[in-house]
């Protein structure tokens, strides 16, 4: 904390601007961590700590705990972000220690938080009184019409990006929550208009209003969102593009989207539950640790056997669509791959593949996993970056209700997005 408050017995009333600049600071970077941050909590957190003596850390420490967090995974964030902010002034020394490789020894290290390094860093380079070095060159800047790093992020292959390529796209993909499909159910809600007349709410409300008819209650359908089952290859052809499926699939689940989500290679693993918690990168890693199979080969018929077997009562009701996530390369040579993805056709109403494969324009069915699945798949999609990804979205948000009467292929070219 500032120097102005150590001191027991001090008048905090001079301290006021200066500490109340610095709390606000603070709710700052937890709300770039992404804790769901607003300024009522900076104001709330500056009242509780009037009635506090602010030399006591833990009394500091509980309090804003209790008001700046509402969920458990929230605490984490939180105690690391208070423990490096309010420690040392020269947090940015603090930053750089985070980032760098820690010597492994007797005693594990913490757990690097990725989203609260970025938010420090963040908001260390945006001072206020900082001051930029001063420099005597001259520099000469000639724009021309470019794409920018957004733009080249959006259509680069995802087998080709850096560390810190991968950050941003993962920044980029929590950004952009595309909502899902809807559809109506014959349930009805109350609503103030609509064409279902609710005679009983009007009738009461009429009683109470003297007699008076002149206002009417109404009744919607309500419109509920269609589940998604997630089948995502995690071999080692598909290491690159599974890790972006799982950050998109992160995005969804926080979004509160009916997704389940299952990992194959030579197994099939259920990842839902770890997908939940609210940092992608703690996500990944619990998976990585959970996964004995990750970057090894595949064997996409007897995982989907599995799956037909255990899950596919469970998780395929209420009208759910499959996605496939996988490149088609089976080395499984039971040649039970065709009859399993039949079986999964009759018990989902809808199977669509995504597959990195169609990212070459002279793309052929000629893997023997390939022509066993095509026969059985609704959609055929391309997923090799993040545009390709969004537009999968975008026709997944629109997709139609009903389905199609013949189920018949239909291939997309690298950057369409129709639905069949």
């Amino acid at each position: 904390m500032t120097t102005q408050t150590k001191a027991r017995g001090i008048d905090t009333k001079h301290a006021t601007p200066t500490f109340a600049r610095n709390v606000v600071h603070f709710v700052r970077v937890l709300r770039g961590a992404g804790l769901p941050m607003s300024p009522a909590h900076a104001v709330d957190a500056l009242d509780a700590l009037r009635h506090l003596d602010l030399t006591r850390r833990d009394d500091v420490h509980a309090a804003l705990a209790a008001i700046l967090t509402g969920a458990p995974d929230e605490r984490e964030i939180f105690d690391a972000a208070f423990a490096l902010f309010w420690r040392d002034p020269d947090f940015e020394g603090k930053l750089r220690a985070l980032l760098l490789p820690k010597v492994q020894g007797g005693v594990p290290p913490p757990r690097r938080n990725n989203r609260l390094a970025d938010a420090l860093a963040a908001r260390a380079g945006a001072r206020p009184n900082a001051t930029p070095p001063p420099s005597h060159e001259e520099h000469v800047l000639r724009a021309h019409a470019t794409f920018s790093a957004e733009e080249r992020l959006r259509q680069r292959d995802f087998d080709t990006l850096d560390a810190n390529e991968w950050r941003a796209l993962r920044h980029l993909i929590r950004a952009r929550r595309l909502p899902l499909a809807t559809e109506r159910t014959r349930r009805l809600k109350a609503a103030s208009h609509g064409t279902h007349a609710d005679l009983r709410a009007s009738a009461r409300q009429a009683v109470r209003a003297g007699g008076d008819w002149t206002g009417w209650k109404y009744r919607a359908p309500v419109e509920r969102k269609l589940p998604l089952v997630l089948l995502l290859d995690i071999s080692g052809s598909m290491s690159s593009y599974s890790r972006a499926v799982l950050y998109f699939c992160h995005a969804l689940l926080q979004s509160r989207e009916r997704l389940q989500v299952f990992l194959f290679g030579t197994r099939l693993t259920h990842a839902t539950r770890a997908l939940r918690e609210r940092d992608p990168d703690i996500a990944l890693a619990q998976l990585a640790a959970q996964v004995a199979d990750w970057s090894g080969g595949t064997r996409i018929g007897a995982t989907l056997a599995e799956f037909n077997r255990r899950w596919a009562r469970r998780v395929l009701g209420g009208r759910a669509t499959v996605l496939i996530v996988t490149d088609g390369l089976d080395h499984d040579a039971s040649g039970a791959l065709g009859e399993e993805m039949a079986r999964l056709h009759r018990f989902a109403h809808r199977v669509v593949w995504l597959n990195p494969l169609l990212r070459y324009r002279d793309f052929a069915p000629k893997a023997r996993g390939v022509q066993a699945m095509l026969p059985h798949v609704d959609a055929h999609f391309p997923v090799h970056n993040l545009e390709s990804l969004e537009a999968f979205a975008r026709g997944l948000s629109g997709a139609p209700h009903a389905a199609p009467a013949a189920r018949a292929l239909h291939r997309l070219s690298p950057g369409e997005s129709r639905w069949s």
